[in-house]
């Protein structure tokens, strides 16, 4: 085919404005593209084999990737390689009218938004035109780098590696009668929780199938050859087979090579076209096989084997990145945007199936885009203690209203890794039993449970923060100690909720801080550190780092989160019994304020304010206080309850965030709260979650906090280590207020 610039213009549809070449004439056009394969008020085309379905799903393939490689290029940034090496499979799918896709591949980006486009899905966001694609991609407002939930049509974020199969299995959960497909890369795939956090889920959810991960098997990863491409084919079926997948649907572009192409990895597009159009073909046959093997009731992937970047500017992991000479006026762009040139009629007809397919746009039609109607939870049992009575557990107190939730909402499920008894919520897996295909009513198991038990904190973390991303409840429990390793996912979830256009319940999670309570154990189960990271993210605008002060304030506490959405809540708490400080009031007054006072002494002498994060922790702190009366001083002891409350407005970026917060205390009542002659801020976690009250006083202070762990025999001689003391505080206090 010859591509020249289009003349005359009148010919060229309007949403074809931007695109700079333009073929002449297609082979077989007058054949197979006469009419759209996907018929008026249908959704799908009617026959995988029908040759004009393939013949169009070719054009689709070639059309994506041609905005691919013209918007990339306009910028001279971004990811064409990966997305363009299973372009025909992306095709295939649309065609068959699937459009719930997602990706744990972030460089596949732009192709996902050419195919957004095609569909006039980015109409909702004011792009009419591939010039207007051109000049948003990778700006403010914009076609952001990497998928977000920002982009209509785009179901879930994706950056980091290893993510995309929790959101696809999430959403598969919530919608028993839809494909999820999802795609992941050949780097993705050297990720360890993929595959394995696939098949826990399975073991737990049997006839939970619908979800369809497409390995796009190319060779390459990033920079480099990928770690498995020196697999053969029999050695990647064995691999899916042997980790439980009943149908392994495998379709390599090498068994149609008719130009002699070296090596196990070969470019489709540089076939004939009569063997390119039977390699499209054999795709949109096997894409149909495995979409219905997976939504009949077997677990599927759908393996694609091509060489990356068929088709674009560049092969291997060269294609991965556009560099600063990929210009538009680079040759090697030229000559890719002029191979895979359409006719302006082949782009009508392009469009006409994209935007049929699936019944609409996927801004209109796909699972995220409208609410998920759930459960009424009316009125929580919840159960207030009287202060200075019998010493509670805080953690149980809050696993008898998980236990009412999942008992109210059946979609409703708690993540953890095998610990909930160890941290005090035996009772969450007696109400609503673990998913267990074993059912031991000893161990509380059951297959029809709500508590998902994987020993990965990153699958605990990615089917939880799924869930909430997709619509529906979740709870994700974890040690402290161990959360680091699920939190990657969690962070990605609350920042695309910062940025999605509906709302959705908050990721809400219970983190036991062992840290102090694990002396025996050691610091392999001490990382309070942990909350140094939602400290970092408390200035996102939707992360609410709670900390309850006893049992009857971690009721109130979660009684709230339920309320939210399109936030992160992050509830820490202790699994000893404490004594019972607050009522639910005071702690409802925290939520708003940020923190409440818990003692206040009547002296009229220099006064002390301790600023304390945490329970356990207000041990030592009220026993400081009772020697600093003693001497005379005055002191206030303010239980820190929703430290973001505490910043300034200006310090967070909360005025971005769908489903804005903007609830932020005032000077006057800060003053109220923290003013005094010399402030102790006091945490037995990291000292960035006290940031939002040192930033703002001007007293006198400093501050106690965690430093490292060690193996003790008791919390107390471990705050020792530390240097948070009674004696310790008492000190430092006389010396500020001297």
């Amino acid at each position: 085919m010859t591509a020249v610039t289009p003349n005359p213009q009148s010919v060229v549809p309007a949403f074809c404005e931007g695109i700079q070449y333009f073929s002449e004439s297609l082979p077989g056009f007058e054949t197979h593209g006469k009419t759209a394969a996907i018929a008026p008020g249908k959704t799908a085309i009617v026959d995988p084999t029908d040759p004009a379905a393939a013949y169009q799903t070719l054009l689709t393939a070639d059309a994506l990737r041609y905005l691919i490689l013209q918007v990339t290029a306009s910028k001279a940034s971004g990811h064409p390689g990966g997305f363009a090496s299973q372009a025909e499979a992306y095709a295939a799918l649309v065609m068959l009218g699937y459009k719930n896709i997602i990706t744990e591949v972030g460089h596949h980006a732009p192709g996902f938004y050419s195919a957004m486009f095609l569909d006039r899905s980015l109409e909702d966001m004011g792009i009419d035109t591939v010039q207007q694609l051109r000049d948003r991609f990778r700006e403010k407002h914009g076609l952001l780098g990497h998928l977000s939930g920002f982009i209509p049509g785009i179901l879930a974020p994706a950056g980091p590696l290893g993510q995309g199969q929790h959101f696809a299995m999430s959403a598969a959960l919530l919608h028993r009668d839809k494909l999820f497909p999802f795609t992941v890369g050949d780097g993705g795939l050297g990720e360890p929780y993929i595959v394995s956090s696939m098949a826990h889920f399975h073991t737990a959810y049997p006839t939970v199938t619908n979800f369809l991960p497409v390995l796009v098997w190319n060779g390459f990863s990033q920079e480099h050859h990928s770690m498995v491409s020196t697999k053969t084919n029999e050695e990647m079926l064995a691999y899916w087979r042997g980790n439980g997948f009943e149908e392994v649907v495998l379709i390599d572009a090498k068994d149609y090579d008719d130009q002699n192409q070296p090596g196990a990895y070969v470019d489709g597009t540089a076939f004939s076209f009569d063997r390119r159009l039977e390699f499209t073909q054999a795709v949109l046959v096997a894409v149909d096989k495995a979409a219905q093997s997976a939504l009949g009731g077997k677990l599927t992937v759908l393996i694609i084997k091509q060489l990356k970047g068929a088709g674009v500017h560049a092969r291997g992991a060269k294609s991965h990145n556009l560099y600063a000479q990929h210009t538009l006026d680079n040759s090697e762009i030229v000559s890719a945007l002029k191979a895979r040139a359409l006719t302006p009629a082949a782009w009508n007809l392009v469009r006409t199936n994209c935007e049929r397919a699936n019944g609409g746009p996927a801004s209109k039609t796909v699972v995220t885009e409208s609410v998920l109607p759930l459960a009424d939870l009316a009125k929580l049992p919840l159960e207030e203690f009287a202060v200075g009575g019998d010493a509670k557990v805080s953690t149980t107190a809050m696993g008898r209203l998980v236990g009412a939730v999942g008992a109210i909402d059946p979609t409703f499920v708690v993540t953890n890794a095998d610990g909930n008894e160890a941290s005090g919520i035996a009772n969450i897996n007696q109400a609503l039993k673990i998913i267990h295909p074993v059912e031991d009513a000893l161990y509380n198991q059951a297959p029809s449970g709500q508590v998902y038990e994987p020993l990965s904190e990153d699958a605990c973390a990615g089917l939880a923060a799924g869930l909430a991303l997709m619509g529906g409840r979740s709870l994700w429990c974890s040690y402290e100690s161990f959360a680091i390793n699920g939190l990657p996912i969690w962070q990605t979830v609350t920042q695309a909720m910062a940025e999605l256009r509906r709302p959705t319940p908050s990721t809400v999670t219970l983190f036991t801080a062992g840290a102090l309570e694990q002396g025996r154990n050691g610091w392999t189960h001490q990382r309070p550190e942990v909350e140094a990271y939602f400290a970092g993210m408390m200035r996102n605008g939707n992360v609410f780092p709670l900390f309850p002060p006893d049992a009857n304030s971690i009721q109130v506490c979660y009684e709230w989160a339920l309320t939210t959405q399109n936030k992160g809540i992050v509830i820490t708490s202790s699994k000893s019994p404490l004594p019972i400080r607050t009522t639910f009031e005071q702690t409802r007054q925290g939520l708003k304020d940020g923190a409440i006072v818990l003692h206040e002494s009547q002296n009229a002498g220099k006064k002390v304010v301790f600023a304390v994060v945490g329970d356990l922790i207000l041990l030592p702190v009220l026993e400081a206080a009772a020697q600093l009366e003693a001497q005379g001083l005055a002191v206030r002891v303010v239980s820190v309850i929703n430290p973001r409350r505490l910043y300034r407005a200006h310090d967070v970026a909360w005025d971005i965030c769908s489903e804005a917060d903007g609830e932020f205390l005032d000077d006057a009542q800060f003053e109220a709260l923290f003013g005094g002659d010399a402030l102790i801020g006091v945490t037995g976690g990291a000292s960035g979650m006290l940031e939002p009250i040192m930033l703002r006083s001007t007293a006198n202070r400093d501050t106690f906090c965690w430093k490292r762990g060690e193996t003790t025999a008791s919390a107390g001689e471990l705050m020792a280590v530390n240097g948070i003391t009674a004696q310790g505080m008492v000190d430092r206090s006389l010396k500020l207020v001297e």
